[in-house]
């Protein structure tokens, strides 16, 4: 198959193109450098030119506070940038998978979120991300994750481990609690729904809930410093523009219902991502 991936520079972009590089596929890599989502004249050119059998759009803005500032620009690649991936999937018949986020729910429910829950973002993020996923065929995929973890770029697990090295103590939210999702299981898991050619909506997380201060704790451990530095705080103690979910946990009952073997428990790859990071 030939597969084109926008946001191909992002962390998981770098593990979506390592996971078709297997000798049996063509990619196909795009970046913001390459084609600006928001251009519907680019984002044509593009696509039309490659030919694509399959499009993975993992491209986005996803600096959620900044989106609260601007929720033009927001909009304009989250959510017409989109609509430029559809129109031009059109043409080629790809079929598109597209990343999408927990931030589409408001985080206020009790227990996991399933894929038939029904949304309510709080945030410029979430709403513009809600808006490309309604932007999209019948026919598309659209998997929704969170916590989202890799070697490349920066991310939670970069962030901690970066403290340890500068601070004696820190504090970290205990009151939000989600799934930890890793580059490298999220992209194989997107790999299979691409070949297969799935529609609908996935919830794709590792397995486990746990919270921001449990997570931190974690990867202190695993990287052999001692996770007693860090000191649990609220969410109201660490405000930021963009309100942030309380409940992040994805039930991923489509993926299981599909016949999929669950993605490890996130301690699993965690464990591998310390070791390949130090």
């Amino acid at each position: 198959m030939r597969v084109l991936i926008t946001g191909a520079s992002g962390q998981l972009g770098h593990d979506l193109i390592e996971a078709f590089d297997d000798g049996r596929h063509e990619v196909v890599a795009t970046t913001h450098a390459s084609m600006d989502l928001a251009d519907r004249d680019a984002v044509l050119a593009t696509v039309v030119a490659a030919g694509p059998d399959v499009i993975i759009h993992g491209g986005a803005w996803t600096a959620v506070d900044a989106c609260e500032g601007d929720p033009d620009k927001a909009f304009a690649v989250n959510g017409f940038g989109t609509r430029n991936v559809a129109e031009a999937a059109r043409r080629t018949n790809a079929h598109v998978v597209y990343v999408s986020t927990d931030y589409v729910f408001d985080g206020r429910k009790k227990t996991p979120y399933r894929e038939w829950d029904e949304t309510g973002p709080r945030t410029v993020y979430g709403a513009s991300k809600l808006a490309g996923e309604r932007e999209l065929d019948a026919g598309s995929a659209i998997v929704r994750t969170s916590w989202v973890c890799g070697v490349h770029g920066n991310n939670f697990v970069k962030t901690m481990l970066r403290l340890a090295g500068e601070r004696d103590t820190w504090g970290v939210v205990d009151d939000q609690r989600g799934c930890p999702s890793f580059t490298p299981d999220l992209a194989a898991a997107i790999k299979q729904l691409a070949l297969g050619r799935l529609p609908g909506v996935f919830h794709l997380s590792n397995q486990g809930a746990t919270t921001w201060y449990g997570f931190a704790c974690a990867i202190l451990e695993a990287a052999g410093h001692d996770a007693g530095r860090i000191t649990p705080i609220t969410t109201a103690d660490y405000p930021v523009p963009a309100p942030r979910p309380a409940n992040s946990v994805l039930d991923n009952s489509a993926w299981r219902l599909a016949g999929f073997d669950e993605l490890d428990e996130w301690r699993a790859p965690l464990a591998r991502m310390i070791k390949e990071i130090t």
